[in-house]
């Protein structure tokens, strides 16, 4: 995944809730774009949860971007 491809959905107008998928099988949500934060190089990322935590991520470790479910129940992947 290149950071490119991450933040054009970051910065979607408007935003669209998202979840990152790792090669571990382990699925990140993003529910708004002020939870993330990438690195000056690209490579790397930083997500926060709404409890705190944060997840720093390698972006040769995502296998997909996943948009969440519309109104109209259609999802769409990357």
């Amino acid at each position: 995944m290149t950071i490119e491809q991450v933040r054009e959905l970051q910065e979607a107008q408007p935003f669209q809730p998202f979840v990152i998928h790792l090669a571990d099988g382990k699925e990140i949500p993003v529910p708004s774009r002020e939870f993330m934060l990438a690195s000056p190089t690209g490579r790397t990322m930083l997500v926060y949860r709404a409890d705190g935590t944060a997840h720093f991520i390698d972006l040769l470790l995502v296998t997909d971007l996943e948009l969440k479910p519309s109104a109209n129940g259609a999802r769409r992947k990357r």
